[in-house]
């Protein structure tokens, strides 16, 4: 492809985001699903080159700023308590389907190998998360189950990509060795754990020396990349390498970045990340076309694969749900021997938990990367895209539906001890007994009487406030629309004034980043 037509695809693929997104919206769907459609549609218009995706750059491009995105904003202590569910899932979840896959994939296609029928396995067992951050952050879940799913989508592809290097490897050579295998993985682990966290501790030496915000964006942009690649040139795994870059990046954030800079760098990141997010699944979609030439076109793959095909699909969702509950069961079992430590979830939640298995852009880059000449890479390929293809669909557009249908409620054992209202209680109280301490010069006398003031009434507003938000609720929203109201005034004429020629772009810009933070606070305290 010239490279001047490669510019204008991804220019018409941008154009073709946002128009997707914006019907995504008006009609209620996932953008995940419009996006999939859309880049489906997108690989029969007449005229375009036919997409041709190389598997490692896809990986490398997407995959390490969208599991640095996911790992960042995790809650850290709840990924530590709840660490072996997410083990749970992301290991032994995905042995228990690849395993399933194989065997139902040999029964219904029997000329093909175990190692191909294993590699399949491997390919589709671990959820995926891009898809998953894409459905679940339109969805409101309890606390646990949340993290579940995140953990479970950052950690679970590097013991797929390890099942699915051996099943290859098998095929090739015609040897496996379990213990072998075993090895490989904890290898594989804990080098990417060590990798990963030396990168967090240089980012986060090295980043408060560079003193200037874009550079420092910048390095919080160079970190996934840096600790994947590396990783990876040592041959330890780069997924466990940037998801642990990522938690000490978002656990040390805070001091390391001033207001101003995470302001910015939020911005920065959620565009970019959202901009990923929608052309993986674009890219995915527009690479239908491609998998179908591969493997002879739409005639062959119906009538030989759909079949198997489609029993696969059904094969791995029902994998799913018998390991989640499964080792719920095996839970509640340990309880009523005495075994108290672990509560089980419940069947509600099991029935989300089992539900929510989107497949992604990492199923589709690994399939894409099975050798030529491999044994049934050609069946492979129609099974991983239409797994893809299934889950997003279909698991996608309805997950919504099936967690107001389960109506989840959180655990009392999970909750915060504080509500943000009590929270913000403490935080007041916290501020005004600096400003009561600072407030007077050494002699007593009051200097600051108006900062006094105003921390003495948000403290006092803050502690009627706790604990009563209902009582208030029309109260506040009427009191910060009158706020917002007050902000558009202020904007127009700060418009007014520079149009006219009294205020130059310097003014302008600083008391419009003045008026921006108030309507953000309002707008927060709203929610």
């Amino acid at each position: 492809m010239h490279p001047m037509q490669l510019f204008e695809l991804v220019i018409a693929m941008l154009l073709a985001i946002i128009v997707l997104h914006y019907a995504a919206h008006k009609m209620g769907l996932p953008p995940a699903v419009a996006l999939l459609t859309g880049g489906v549609l997108f690989a029969f218009v007449p005229g375009l080159p036919v997409l041709s995706l190389d598997p490692e750059l896809v990986l490398v491009i997407f995959l390490p700023p969208l599991l640095m995105d996911g790992a960042w904003f995790i809650a850290l202590r709840h990924l530590h308590r709840h660490m072996l569910g997410i083990i749970a899932l992301a290991v032994g979840a995905v042995i228990f389907t690849t395993v399933i896959i194989a065997l139902v994939t040999h029964m219904l296609v029997p000329s093909l190998p175990w190692a191909a029928c294993a590699a399949l396995g491997a390919i589709v067992s671990p959820p995926d998360a891009v898809s998953a951050r894409a459905v679940l952050q339109h969805v409101r879940l309890p606390r646990r189950l949340s993290i579940l799913l995140e953990g479970e989508s950052l950690f679970n592809d590097a013991s797929g990509l390890v099942l699915f290097r051996f099943a290859i490897a098998a095929g090739v050579t015609g040897a496996f060795s379990l213990v072998e295998a075993v090895e490989s993985f904890l290898l594989l682990a804990i080098g990417g754990a060590a990798i990963g966290a030396a990168v967090g501790a240089a980012w986060v030496r090295l980043t408060p020396r560079l003193d200037d915000k874009y550079l420092m964006i910048a390095s919080s942009l160079l970190a996934p990349w840096a600790s994947y690649l590396l990783a990876e040139t040592v041959h330890v795994s780069g997924v466990i390498a940037t998801v642990t870059t990522g938690l000490i990046c978002g656990w040390y954030q805070h001091v390391v970045f001033s207001a101003t800079v995470r302001m910015n760098g939020t911005a920065f990141w959620a565009v970019m990340i959202f901009l990923m997010e929608a052309f993986v699944f674009l890219l995915i979609g527009s690479s239908l076309r491609g998998v179908i030439d591969r493997v002879g076109g739409f005639e062959l793959v119906l009538a030989q694969m759909t079949g198997p095909v489609l029993a696969i699909l059904l094969a791995l969702t029902l994998a799913r749900f018998a390991w989640v509950f499964g080792s719920d069961g095996v839970i509640r079992l340990l309880r009523a021997m005495g075994v108290r430590r672990y509560t089980p979830i419940g069947a509600r939640s099991a029935v989300v938990l089992g539900w929510a298995g989107m497949r992604g852009v990492v199923t589709l880059a690994v399939a894409l990367s099975v050798p030529e000449g491999f044994p049934g890479r050609d069946f492979i390929l129609v099974a991983s895209f239409a797994v893809i293809i299934g889950t997003v669909l279909i698991q996608g557009t309805t997950l919504g539906g099936v967690i107001r249908l389960m109506r989840l409620e959180e655990p009392v054992s999970d909750r915060a001890r504080l509500s943000m209202s009590e929270a913000e209680a403490a935080m007041a109280q916290a501020q005004l007994r600096v400003v009561e301490v600072h407030a007077h010069d050494a002699d007593g006398v009051l200097l600051h009487p108006r900062l006094l003031e105003r921390y003495q009434r948000h403290a006092t507003l803050s502690a009627s406030y706790a604990g009563q938000e209902e009582e208030h609720a029309h109260i506040l929203h009427a009191h910060f629309d009158l706020v917002l109201k007050a902000v558009a005034a202020g904007r127009i004429e700060l418009l007014r004034l520079h149009r006219i020629g009294d205020i130059d772009e310097h003014v302008l810009q600083e008391l419009e980043r003045d008026l921006d933070l108030e309507e953000m606070s309002a707008l927060a305290a709203k929610a």
